[in-house]
Order: structure tokens, then sequence, then C-alpha cells
């Protein structure tokens, strides 16, 4: 038998970083991302993002690769977002992604903090919040890369 609890905050943002995730498309996004993750064998805890993009903390399957997981959800919303929304027809998912474990005593802290990203966002931009998290959790990263 084996036994895992493998938490990952994800974050990936829009194409550019274009506001695109705007009043309904982000409430029906993330349910929607809620059943992608569920079809994956993964239970998402939180999601939640501003208008150019997403955050989740989700439960994954030991089964399936990290990077498999997330590239399952970002092209499984993106066509989504297609078909319920025509007039979206340019909205894509930026290349990429930034994924984190997280301890399981921490996930209350990481839920709250995801639930928050509105008014986190008032003060602190996308790039100085990935900037952060990278730093948080020790990840080398280029410059170049973080900006759109």
């Amino acid at each position: 038998m084996s036994y895992t609890n493998l938490h990952s905050h994800i974050v990936f943002s829009t194409k550019n970083r274009r506001a695109m995730l705007i009043g309904r498309i982000m409430e029906q996004l993330l349910p929607y991302a809620g059943g992608i993750i569920r079809n994956l064998d993964g239970t998402m805890l939180a999601a939640n993002g501003p208008e150019d993009h997403l955050h989740i903390l989700a439960t994954l399957p030991p089964t399936i690769a990290p990077s498999d997981f997330i590239r399952d959800i970002k092209a499984n919303t993106s066509k989504w977002i297609h078909k319920t929304f025509p007039e979206m027809a340019t909205f894509c998912w930026q290349d990429g992604y930034a994924a984190f474990s997280v301890s399981h005593s921490i996930v209350p802290r990481v839920v709250d903090y995801i639930y928050n990203q509105q008014e986190h966002h008032k003060k602190t931009t996308f790039e100085e919040e990935l900037i952060a998290l990278l730093n948080l959790h020790e990840i080398q990263f280029d410059n170049r890369y973080i900006k759109t």
C-alpha cells in the first residue's frame, strides 16, 4: 500500500498577462477547473486570482507528473473558455507555470492567501508576487522570464 499527501500551490498567467479573467468568466472557471482536477484524481483545495493569473492549491495524485497535471488543467480550461465564451477567441494561458510543494501544516495559510488575491494585488504586482514566491521556495530564476 502507498500513502501520499501531495499538496501543490500552482500559479499560471494569461498570455502576456492580459486582464481577461473577469466577472462571470472567473466565477465559472474556478468550478470547472475543480472538475478537471477531480477527473485527474486530484482535489482542489482553493482557487482564485485577479484578472491576469490563477492560483490553485490542489492535492495531486501520485500517478501523474505535476507538469502533466498542470498541462491538462491549462489545456482543458482554455478549450472550455473558447467554447463557453465565444468572445474570448484570443484567450490563452502563458507558457509555463510555477508550482510549489506545500506542507499539510500550512495548507490553511495558503488557502487564505489564495482567497485574498484581489486584496493582495491592490498592493503587489504579479511579478513582485512571483519573485517573492520563488525566493521563499529558494528557486533560482532568470528575470527575463518573469516579465511578460
